[in-house]
């Protein structure tokens, strides 16, 4: 029988919010990181995690040699391509790896120890743990970090408002109607409250979406970060330093990123959204944690943050210290 490794492999794809997901538990439950961002090939890139069968033909061979005994002790994965390799060590280990999946698989949930996908998936089971949003390493030490290595952004005027743009999605459009209407909610804020803006574009923002931003804004105070172009990212420092944030419809890890800070949080959503999507937002707003674009909200209120608790149910049900 194979030697277990003591340390916990990270599988993902390039993709930075599933990266963000798995790495944020992983650190919590005690031991070794070792991540692995896969590609796999087609056809198990489209058929994932469904098509286990030849699995180990799905990664280029200098990949696949990485896969290799002595197994770990834990595998976490983040998104379909993962689920694929998550799934499939449970059984070249011999049960030896524990397995643990972020984000539905779009498949049952035996195939893995742990599931883990938010409550408005719909998914249950002994083994699927319902966070109301995505897993992040947002806390109290991670804030002061970030504040500590983007000291600038606290001599912007306040109230310092974080504006986090996402992208389109399917049923969700942010074209050039919503960015008209946008831009002018935001603007009645920050005629309202003044202060200064510290907007962040993604991969998915569309340039027309940022470059109307950067106009309808000129010589307000603030930053704009669009890309490498702009220097380092400093999306750390902006959840640091904001007294509030804006945050498009769009995404959940984004909400519930910046739900996990303490400062109000609102939102532009003038139609309705996909089911799911309205079930995470109308969740976040039963709450008291996110609001309408020009609504009055408090300066602080509760942080949504759940990766601890979730990681301390890890650890228990895989028996980790």
């Amino acid at each position: 029988m194979s030697a277990v490794r003591e340390e916990c492999w990270v599988i993902t794809d390039a993709a930075a919010g599933n990266q963000r997901q798995a790495l944020a538990l992983a650190e919590r439950l005690g031991l070794p990181v070792r991540p692995w961002v896969i590609e796999p090939r087609g056809p198990w890139a489209w058929l994932a995690p469904r098509l286990v069968m030849g699995a180990e033909l799905a990664l280029p061979s200098a990949e696949r040699a990485r896969l290799a005994p002595p197994w770990p002790r834990v595998a976490v994965g983040c998104g379909r391509a993962a689920a694929l390799f998550t799934r499939v060590l449970r059984t070249w280990s011999g049960g030896l790896c524990r397995t643990v999946q972020i984000l539905d698989p779009r498949i049952g949930p035996k195939h893995w120890d742990i599931v883990i996908a938010p409550r408005h998936d719909g998914i249950a089971g002994p083994n699927v743990l319902t966070p109301s949003g995505s897993l992040n390493p947002i806390d109290d030490e991670w804030l002061a970090d970030a504040r500590d290595a983007w000291p600038r952004l606290a001599e912007l005027p306040g109230p310092r408002v974080g504006v986090l743009l996402g992208g389109p999605r399917h049923g969700i459009a942010l074209d050039e109607a919503w960015t008209r209407a946008f831009i002018g909610g935001l603007r009645t804020v920050h005629e309202r409250d003044g202060g200064s803006l510290l907007v962040l574009a993604s991969r998915r923002t569309p340039h027309t979406l940022a470059a109307a931003l950067r106009k309808a804004f000129d010589g307000v105070p603030g930053l704009y970060w669009y890309g490498a172009a702009d220097g380092p990212n400093p999306y750390p420092g902006v959840l640091a330093w904001a007294d509030r944030l804006v945050v498009t419809p769009d995404s959940v890890n984004m909400l519930s990123e910046a739900c996990a800070v303490g400062c109000p949080v609102h939102t532009f959503a003038p139609t309705p959204l996909p089911d799911k999507l309205a079930r995470f937002h109308q969740a976040l707003r039963d709450g008291g944690l996110l609001h309408d674009l020009q609504a009055d909200a408090p300066t602080r209120q509760p942080p949504l943050r759940e990766t601890e608790r979730i990681a301390a149910t890890v650890r228990r049900r895989l028996g980790l210290r």
